[in-house]
């Protein structure tokens, strides 16, 4: 009889136990502050000297033979961040009459933009570029290189 009494006092000290446990789990004050995230580290700094890099936008294009071929009014990337090709505002007089190209990266050199009034040179003729087909956003980019050697990128739709 003793044995009988220990088996219901244990199931009633087990039942009693778990239903305060599951009263704690759900009465228990929830937290209501957001964890707070470690600090981020800081970002890493990379100093280049004045004379080492400039600026393209805006900057005069001229061809080999020192003919006036625009300026780079933007730069293309592709989807890695690769700069692909530079995107030239040629022709015109004061904006009027003027058309957008794009030429490779490749065929633009950049020896002497030391400072604001040096251009660009550009690896194509005035007739080559004048040839080119005018660059619309939105639609596919014709890129005109001197070298011929841009790959096309295939993106999916």
């Amino acid at each position: 009889m003793r044995a009988k009494h220990l088996t219901v006092f244990a199931a009633i000290g087990f039942a009693t136990l778990a239903a305060v446990a599951s009263w704690a789990q759900t009465s228990a004050p929830q937290d209501t502050n957001p964890p707070v995230a470690a600090p981020a580290p800081p970002p890493s700094v990379t100093i280049i000297g004045a004379k080492e890099a400039h600026g393209v936008l805006g900057r005069d294009v001229r061809s080999p033979a020192d003919e006036d071929m625009g300026r780079i009014v933007d730069v293309i990337v592709d989807r890695g961040g690769t700069v692909r090709a530079a995107v030239i505002d040629f022709g015109g007089f004061l904006g009027v009459g003027s058309r957008k190209i794009v030429v490779d990266w490749s065929a633009l050199h950049f020896g002497h933009v030391t400072d604001k009034g040096d251009s660009i040179t550009l690896e194509l003729t005035k007739e080559q570029v004048m040839a080119a087909p005018e660059y619309k956003e939105d639609a596919p980019i014709v890129v005109l290189g001197a070298s011929g050697t841009l790959h096309p990128l295939q993106f999916d739709p």
